[in-house]
């Protein structure tokens, strides 16, 4: 009888020990154990305890032990940008780290961006990539040829948008992923568009950064295309003064006569037809401006007297002028 009790006292023993294991298991598997949601980004040879430190902090988890049991005990993780939930098991966050299961970014393309060095700091700012590296890709013939662009083309590859991508994604990575967005704006209806207007896609875009240079005010954009086409459609140069300013690195505040002289195939006051490449990335407003443009028999602009950012309009040089010394004079009048 004694025996017998000792053997159903250690079974019972097994098996409650047996269900707190189990419990153990459960819990790590199956239970929520995080109180917040956060983002966790992991750089290349960051420890295990480096993650641990992140994750144990104060208001962030409900069992230290679970996570101790479970992401402690890997060997390693992988790089990357991860969103753990709470709904997140401490099991499912430790093969999550160690499988390298990223959640995507947002790369966002956007804003001012005159030169492949400012589009090189704005996606090194985002991603894991050096901007360095993104530049050196940029200025490579032997990189971009896979996207049927040189170097003096990079912006007629690049679309203002937000991205979904792999904090960890490489540079062609990246570049891909702006081709294959490129790729899928330019459709067969806006080739057509293109087309009808005696454009190629890069001369679409090269126009498109001029406009882009010219004004930020969205209703005058058509407007402002139309003027640049009516221009290359009689033989006139373009004269605008954004391709003068991108000469100079867009480093001047007023551009002067003498400015106008500068000798680049870029400069539109002394060649005629469109600069070699873009001048900038322009925003898929000014794109469609170029590919939609105002019928109209405007040759000329420029700034509007009352300094609301809009523009008057005129199809005669003499119309032209009484616009620009009205202009001047408000201007004038301002400095008083």
């Amino acid at each position: 009888m004694k025996r017998n009790a000792i053997i159903i006292a250690v079974l019972l023993a097994l098996m409650v020990l047996g269900g707190f294991f189990l419990y153990r298991a459960g819990y790590d598997r199956r239970v929520p154990n995080f109180r917040t949601r956060f983002e966790l980004y992991i750089r290349p040879g960051t420890s295990v305890q480096d993650v641990m430190d992140s994750l144990l902090v104060p208001g962030r988890y409900r069992s230290a032990e679970s996570l101790h049991r479970t992401v402690g005990r890997l060997e390693s993780v992988q790089p990357g940008h991860y969103t753990i939930d709470p709904g997140c098991a401490s099991m499912y966050v430790a093969r999550m780290l160690a499988g390298g299961w990223q959640t995507p970014v947002n790369l966002t393309v956007s804003g001012s961006i005159r030169s492949t060095r400012a589009l090189a700091r704005k996606i090194g700012a985002q991603m894991l990539v050096d901007s360095k590296d993104v530049l050196s890709f940029m200025k490579s013939a032997d990189s971009l040829e896979k996207y049927g662009v040189d170097t003096s083309h990079v912006f007629c590859l690049v679309l203002q948008d937000t991205y979904q991508i792999k904090w960890t994604a490489s540079v062609r990575d990246i570049f891909d992923r702006l081709a294959a967005e490129h790729d899928s704006w330019w459709t067969q209806e806006r080739q057509k568009q293109a087309k009808k207007l005696g454009l190629t896609q890069n001369e679409v875009v090269t126009l498109a950064s001029i406009v882009d240079g010219e004004s930020h005010y969205q209703p005058e954009l058509p407007r402002i295309a139309g003027v640049y086409l009516n221009r290359l459609r009689k033989g006139m140069k373009l004269q605008a003064d954004p391709t003068v300013n991108y000469c100079f690195g867009y480093k001047l505040k007023r551009i002067l006569k003498r400015h106008l002289e500068y000798d680049s195939p870029y400069n539109t006051y002394k060649y005629e037809g469109l600069p070699p490449g873009p001048i900038s990335c322009p925003p898929k407003s000014c794109l469609e401006a170029v590919l939609n443009p105002e019928k109209h028999n405007y040759l000329y602009f420029c700034a509007d007297p009352s300094f609301n950012g809009s523009h008057r309009f005129a199809a005669t040089f003499e119309e032209h002028q009484a616009n620009a010394r009205a202009f001047q004079q408000a201007l004038s009048n301002r400095k008083k």
